[in-house]
C-alpha cells in the first residue's frame, strides 16, 4: 500500500481522492482555514483577495438555485488534489508552506520593517503580532515534512536540486487554467497558451532548519518540475549560498529548459541589483 509519505513523494492522486472523501468537505475546510487558505492573510498591501475555501455553508450561500445550493459527494473528490471549487492565492500557499516549515506556528506575512518620518527623520520599527501555534502534533508535521523531503531526494524535484549543498523539502504542482471535457485528454500543444496548465512549486530550505519558504507559479508553463521548480532552486541558491545564476543558466530558465544550475554561478556581490 501507499502511505502519506509516498503519496506526497509520488503525487498519488488516488490516495488524496480517498482521503478527501473520508474527511468530507467541511472537515477539509475546518482544517485548512487556520492555515490561511481562503482567508485574507493581513499582509501590509492593498488589494489582497480572499480566494475560495469551499464548504457546505459556502455553497449554500453563494448559489441561488436550490439544486446548486446542495453539496454533492462527487464534488469532494477533486478537493483532495486542490481542484474543484478551491481557489487560493500564491501568498496563501507561501504562508501555509512557511507555517509547515515553522513546525505549525503561523506568522502574519509582512513587508514593512520600519517607518521613517520624513519631517523628523525618526525611524519607528513596525511591531508584528506573535506567531500563532496551530496545535498540530509534531509527529504529523514530521510525516508531511518527510514526504516533501522525499520529493527532492527521489521524486519530481530530484533532477532540479541535484548537487545542492543544502537539503530542501518541496512539492511540484500543476494547476488547470481551463476545464476539459470528461473524456478529453490534456494536450498542451493543441491549446492556446492562455489555456495551458500553470506550473507550481512550493518549498522550504534547509529541510532540517528552514530559513526560507517559497511558493511560485509560472502561468501556462505546464508541469511544476519543468518551470517553477528550477526558479525556486535559483532563489534558494541566492538566499542560502550567495550564488547568482550564470548568463547561460538564466537563458535556459527563461526558456523553461533548465534543470540544475548550468555554468559557473556568479557571487551575489558581483551582480548589481540595479544595472548601471
Amino acid at each position: 500500500g501507499v502511505d502519506m509519505v509516498r503519496a506526497i513523494q509520488f503525487s498519488s492522486n488516488t490516495y488524496f481522492y480517498s482521503l478527501a472523501v473520508d474527511m468530507g468537505v467541511d472537515a477539509i475546510h475546518d482544517f485548512m482555514k487556520p492555515l490561511g487558505f481562503g482567508q485574507v492573510t493581513g499582509i501590509d498591501l492593498n488589494g489582497e483577495v480572499r480566494g475560495v475555501l469551499p464548504s457546505t455553508d459556502w455553497k449554500r450561500n453563494n448559489y441561488k438555485r436550490p439544486e446548486l445550493k446542495r453539496w454533492y459527494s462527487g464534488e469532494t473528490v477533486s478537493l483532495g488534489i486542490g481542484q474543484g471549487y478551491n481557489s487560493f492565492t500564491i501568498l496563501q500557499l507561501a504562508s501555509a508552506e512557511a507555517t509547515l516549515a515553522n513546525g505549525g506556528t503561523r506568522y502574519r506575512p509582512h513587508l514593512v520593517k520600519a517607518v521613517r518620518d520624513t519631517v523628523t527623520g525618526t525611524v519607528t520599527e513596525v511591531q508584528q503580532p506573535p506567531g500563532e501555534d496551530l496545535g498540530y502534533a509534531a509527529k504529523n508535521i514530521e510525516i508531511v515534512r518527510n514526504g516533501l523531503t522525499a520529493v527532492i531526494k527521489a521524486g519530481t524535484g530530484t533532477r532540479v536540486f541535484a548537487g545542492a549543498p543544502y537539503t530542501s523539502a518541496g512539492k511540484t504542482g500543476t494547476a488547470q487554467a481551463v476545464s476539459l471535457g470528461q473524456n478529453v485528454k490534456y494536450n498542451a500543444k493543441a491549446l492556446e497558451e492562455h489555456q495551458r496548465d500553470h506550473s507550481l512549486f512550493a518549498a522550504f530550505a534547509p529541510a532540517e532548519n528552514p530559513r526560507i519558504a517559497v511558493a511560485l507559479i509560472v502561468e501556462n508553463a505546464g508541469f511544476g518540475a519543468a518551470a517553477a521548480a528550477p526558479i525556486t532552486r535559483r532563489v534558494f541558491d541566492y538566499w542560502l549560498q550567495g550564488d547568482y545564476p550564470s548568463e547561460q543558466d538564466l537563458a535556459a530558465v527563461s526558456k523553461g529548459q533548465a534543470g540544475p544550475p548550468m555554468g559557473k554561478p556568479r557571487r551575489v556581490d558581483e551582480v548589481p541589483l540595479i544595472a548601471p
